[in-house]
């Protein structure tokens, strides 16, 4: 199955769940002396490798972070082709002083926002279904 490419269909059943603990962005040299069962995401850039981690694990393992996120997932299955979805989350988060993180998966979309916005950010996605 490829995914949900209806822009309507994307916002009204989204269902965004919040994941809990608190995610940090760091970078390293060394992925290879990381254990990447505790990693959410990884992302080779050019100047070095960025990890979406847990912070607790980070602090373990001595990384630097100045973000603390909260990790929200789009539970609906949104196609890659889909287009439209990004822009109108970010845009209503954008509208409530939100800042968010975006990584779309195979199957969801994640989003990152300060943990402090956790529940106004919850709010906001949650509107699009009513």
């Amino acid at each position: 199955m490829s995914g949900e490419k209806n822009l309507e269909m994307l916002l009204k059943s989204m269902k965004p769940k919040h994941n809990l603990g608190e995610f940090v962005f760091c970078k390293t040299e060394h992925l290879d002396q990381i254990n990447l069962s505790q990693v959410v995401m990884t992302f080779k850039e050019e100047e070095s490798t960025t990890i979406i981690l847990k912070k607790e694990i980070a602090n373990q393992l001595h990384l630097d972070y100045s973000y603390v996120a909260s990790w929200i997932t789009l539970t609906v299955h949104s196609s890659l082709e889909a287009v439209g979805l990004t822009a109108a989350f970010s845009n209503a988060l954008s509208e409530n002083g939100i800042s968010c993180n975006v990584v779309a998966a195979y199957y969801h979309d994640h989003i990152f926002v300060d943990k402090k916005d956790t529940d106004k950010a919850m709010e906001v996605l949650n509107a699009f279904s009513k």
